[in-house]
């Protein structure tokens, strides 16, 4: 009688600690981001402002299931919050709403799912 092998389940990325943020700690977040914000603009700007001091980039990420590096992140023209990928040769804006974040998650992460929750009305 043969054996078959044993199957290994696959191995996940393991979650750092305090992942994801608690809704506490994202209204924390959203409040010093906005503390002297008028506006959503100023709102905005003050998120996009933290995350561009605390984000650490650049980092990998998977965008249509294939591998890519977020290089940095960006306010356009028309007020949204993008990062600017790259694979190989090519570029591509992607709005921070729809980036899926690797696990682990970088370094300053929170603050993009502050801003999630600030989009969504909190």
């Amino acid at each position: 009688m043969s054996r078959r092998p044993r199957r290994r389940a696959p191995v996940r990325p393991r979650r750092r600690a305090g992942w994801p943020p608690s809704k506490r700690r994202l209204e924390e977040l959203i409040e010093q981001a906005i503390v002297d914000a008028y506006g959503e603009s100023e709102q905005r700007t003050g998120l996009f402002t933290m995350m561009e001091e605390n984000l650490a980039l650049p980092f990998d990420v998977e965008i249509l299931g294939m591998p890519a590096r977020v290089e940095r992140i960006d306010l356009t023209d028309a007020d949204e919050i993008v990062v600017i990928c790259r694979r190989g040769r090519s570029r591509q804006q992607v709005p921070i709403l729809d980036l899926r974040l690797p696990l682990p998650p970088p370094d300053g992460a929170e603050w993009i799912e502050a801003y999630r929750r600030w989009a969504r009305g909190r």
